[in-house]
């Protein structure tokens, strides 16, 4: 096995180790151990955990963190999609792409493979605003590095579900790339012999800063790369309610912190 090959093996378990609530249940262990000889130090880390796993577990937590570490993009304007409907009828030159997010192997329900929720939620997102720019759709999504069959391609699945569901045909369908920088270098390459100048990405929010700089920096100021985010929050610091624990909260703070993780790590 390669070094390379060795890496990404272990690359879901050392997000495991940097993901809540994995470091924050290191520093509960750490306070309980340290208050036997350092009581109010032990103390302040015990303390430090708790109240990191509440958080963790929380929309305000996930909002902040989109907000501050991530820095996520707002929402297209209803101005910008009129721009570029009237830019995709005189010119032809725009298309909105939408990158993966996985897909399961087996769906019990469905008797076979499908796509995963935050696929289904950029895809349909996608080929809504096809509609409204009245530009083709595309979709970006191999196998991934964690599928367990990754010669099913995601990108085949989302052919199915926007022909049999949305009753639209995608005009591209790239099936290869496995993670973000391949999206964008092989998509790209796809939709040139096409003359596309204007790209709509859609991906979610989350993910938005990390694959509009792998699309820009693939793109080498030949395509414009606009930016159309998903699962967005209008507000979600201002309520009590908003700093409770739920699953959608935990969730969403995770993902935070995978794409800042995935920045850092140039992925």
């Amino acid at each position: 096995m390669t070094l390379a090959a060795f890496v990404l093996e272990l690359k879901p378990f050392m997000l495991l180790l940097l993901q809540p609530p994995v470091p924050l249940l290191a520093l509960i262990v750490m306070g309980t151990g340290l208050m036997r000889q350092y009581r109010v130090i032990g103390r302040l880390v015990l303390a430090l955990g708790l109240v990191g796993i509440w958080l963790s577990c929380t929309e305000g937590a996930a909002q902040w963190l989109a907000h501050h570490l991530v820095k996520t993009p707002p929402a297209l304007s209803s101005e910008r999609m009129l721009a570029l409907k009237n830019q995709a009828r005189e010119r032809g030159d725009v298309a909105v792409l939408v990158l993966g997010a996985s897909a399961r192997a087996f769906v019990p329900e469905y008797a076979g493979p499908g796509l995963k929720p935050l696929s289904l939620e950029r895809l349909r997102y996608g080929i809504w605003l096809g509609r409204r720019l009245q530009a083709p759709v595309g979709y970006a999504g191999g196998g991934g590095w964690d599928r367990d069959h990754p010669e099913a391609s995601e990108a085949a699945l989302a052919e199915q579900v926007a022909r049999d569901e949305y009753r639209q045909a995608l005009k591209w369908a790239e099936a290869r790339s496995r993670d973000t920088q391949q999206n964008a270098a092989m998509s790209l390459a796809l939709l040139k012999p096409d003359g596309i100048k204007t790209l709509v990405l859609v991906t979610n929010d989350m993910h938005m800063p990390r694959a509009r700089a792998a699309f820009e920096a693939a793109a080498q100021g030949q395509v414009e790369i606009v930016p159309a985010p998903v699962s967005l929050r209008r507000d979600a610091m201002s309520e009590w309610s908003d700093w409770c624990p739920s699953n959608e909260g935990f969730a969403r703070v995770r993902y935070a912190i995978y794409e800042w993780l995935g920045r850092q790590a140039g992925h």
